[in-house]
């Protein structure tokens, strides 16, 4: 009777629901359904970044880089695997943010648009709204992101081509155990002075030498089929030596 009693005390002491020690975390027993699918070459490209610690991401405008990048850190929250989605990009060209009103949120909002949209894009505005109130997904500005280390996690840094070589050094040197890291940019939209700045080509072809890092280049156009016209005319001028100004992808000269 005496055992029983001991027992019974000794299990509900440590509940493995309540005991934080114990406690696991519970994963859905189904895949997640988001509103669009990926094709072959996202596909492909998500299998050689679930299998790195790091990855360099790149493609020209409208290849679904950030999409891919969005829905690997979704997938990974809502399977319980990380507990948190970091996001990181330039605001342009090195230029502070502190003018700006209202909070940090607030602040970046206009950076961070694309990707909040594309989060929309594969899954309920309400639930990915919630993870930014609670805390899950999280914005970090580059500037801010000094001393942090980000542990079970997956860190998407955005249009990574305006981020210079010792900004990327920092960034690339934040992430900790149990996480990922996934670095999107494109070559053709460097908006800083000099395309040299850039720390996003080199990483990109330092990659092989990294155990655990990979790069990848995504080739198809997910928006209208013009855009791919565009980009062939501008990088045909360019190739030709053709000054288009350094006002990036407005098309304006300074």
């Amino acid at each position: 009777m005496y055992m029983k009693q001991l027992n019974r005390s000794y299990l509900m002491a440590s509940n493995h629901y309540e005991d934080e020690v114990f406690q696991q975390k519970r994963r859905p027993k189904n895949p997640i359904k988001f509103k669009i699918s990926l094709n072959e070459e996202q596909k492909e490209a998500k299998a050689k970044i679930l299998e790195s610690t790091v990855t360099i991401l790149a493609g020209s405008a409208g290849s679904g880089k950030t999409l891919l990048a969005c829905q690997i850190a979704l997938e990974k929250l809502f399977m319980r695997e990380i507990d948190k989605i970091i996001i990181t990009r330039p605001t342009v060209s090195k230029e502070e943010i502190g003018f700006l009103p209202g909070d940090l949120r607030e602040k970046m909002d206009p950076w961070v648009q694309p990707i909040y949209q594309n989060m929309y894009t594969l899954y309920d505005k309400e639930k990915i709204e919630k993870f930014i109130q609670d805390g899950q997904i999280e914005i970090v500005p580059v500037s801010f992101m000094r001393g942090r280390t980000f542990l079970d996690s997956v860190v998407i840094v955005d249009e990574a081509q305006n981020v210079t070589h010792e900004q990327m050094e920092m960034i690339v040197t934040r992430i900790g155990l149990r996480s990922k890291m996934i670095i999107c940019g494109d070559d053709n939209q460097v908006d800083l002075k000099s395309k040299r700045e850039s720390g996003f080509r080199f990483l990109y072809t330092a990659a092989r030498r990294i155990k655990n890092m990979c790069s990848i280049s995504l080739k198809t156009n997910h928006r209208d089929p013009i855009v791919e016209d565009l980009i062939s005319l501008y990088e045909e001028a360019a190739e030709h030596g053709i000054s288009l100004g350094t006002a990036g992808s407005s098309g304006k000269r300074k």
